[in-house]
């Protein structure tokens, strides 16, 4: 059951959300005047308007904790560095790990983009982590990853919808979904797997989608864990409360936010990516949502049609007192656990609070 205390601070939030809201409304119609329809571009441009480069861009390898990666070679992409990425320490928190991030916008959390892993028997195939808007890899992943890591799994996470900073998936949703098919497509030659596992954070959990879709992914995707997805959109209000909750996001929706738009509730991307069907018959989906959403509102928006690949969930279903929200959810414990089992149900365990 909810508590009062807990429901009257959600109520607190709200009037500061609603306001911001309305700035992301301006932000929007500002990004339109200035640009072309963001449904109108393809995986082929890069968010902005650029030219996406010909070739993928080639992410840093990871080095051991505590010591910058190699230098990447090639043409970085949006949201990468041609310098040594750090590698940064687990985190508690989101926004612990965002603050982290604000100095070091290609940080990468511990045990992610070890080129040299190998997959073994009982972990057949990579786990990449994609992270959600306003977000990055560290920010999303400092928690989830280390752990991973530690169950077996070779671990790579890469940024996207961005050209620089903390605050990146603002892009074009199928530009951001042809840079995942690059990256993916390196894990799988680096690694020799046929196929990678996927878990991704709101937009990271709904983006794959359209590379299952679109872009040949059903091929190369065993399973999509999505924490939180937006895969039937959102409201001006939860992107506003979003933008607020990530510092400095607001300014960015201020700009441009093409992303932000086809995350709306009814935007043209959202009805195309669902028509015909939500989900691929070669394909497992896991949809993991809270009751205390207040980004992807309601929390049911999240879940997929049911269907014999599909899982939906929610924290509160195996640890009723949980009040876990959006942000925060990849650092939560019953949810890490949800993820686990999603990835090896052979071995699954049971949540704890």
């Amino acid at each position: 059951m909810r508590s009062n205390g807990t429901m009257r601070a959600r109520h607190r939030r709200r009037p500061t959300a609603a306001l911001t809201g309305l700035a992301v409304a301006a932000g929007l119609v500002l990004a339109g005047a200035t640009a072309a329809p963001a449904t109108a571009r393809t995986a082929a441009e890069a968010p902005g308007g650029r030219a996406a480069p010909s070739a993928p861009a080639t992410p840093t390898a990871q080095a051991p904790a505590g010591r910058a990666a190699p230098a990447a070679s090639g043409t970085a992409a949006p949201g990468t560095s041609t310098t040594a990425d750090p590698v940064g320490p687990p985190q508690g928190n989101f926004l612990s790990a965002f603050l982290y991030s604000t100095t070091r916008p290609t940080a990468l959390p511990t045990g992610a983009n070890d080129w040299t892993c190998k997959p073994g028997p009982a972990h057949p195939r990579p786990v990449v982590l994609v992270h959600g808007t306003f977000e990055n890899r560290y920010a999303n992943w400092a928690a989830l990853s280390p752990k991973l890591k530690d169950d077996g799994y070779c671990v790579f996470a890469l940024n996207y919808g961005g050209s620089k900073g903390p605050v990146l998936a603002t892009g074009d949703i199928a530009a951001s979904a042809g840079q995942l098919a690059a990256f993916v497509d390196r894990v799988r030659a680096a690694t020799g797997a046929d196929k990678v596992d996927i878990v991704g954070h709101s937009q990271g959990g709904m983006m794959p989608r359209h590379y299952i879709k679109n872009l040949g992914g059903a091929a190369k995707v065993g399973r999509l864990v999505a924490l939180v997805p937006s895969n039937h959109g959102t409201s001006l209000l939860g992107l506003g409360l979003l933008a607020r909750l990530v510092p400095g996001a607001d300014a960015v929706v201020g700009a441009a936010c093409p992303a932000c738009e086809q995350q709306i509730v009814g935007s043209r991307f959202l009805k195309e990516l669902n028509a015909g069907g939500e989900t691929h018959p070669a394909v497992d989906y896991t949809v993991i949502a809270t009751w205390y959403d207040e980004v992807v509102t309601p929390y049911t928006s999240a879940f997929l049609a049911p269907a014999r690949n599909v899982s939906n969930q929610t924290i509160q279903g195996h640890c009723l007192v949980n009040t876990t929200a959006h942000i925060n959810i990849t650092y939560d414990r019953t949810a890490t656990r949800l993820v686990q089992n999603a990835l090896d149900p052979a071995h699954a365990q049971r949540p704890t609070c």
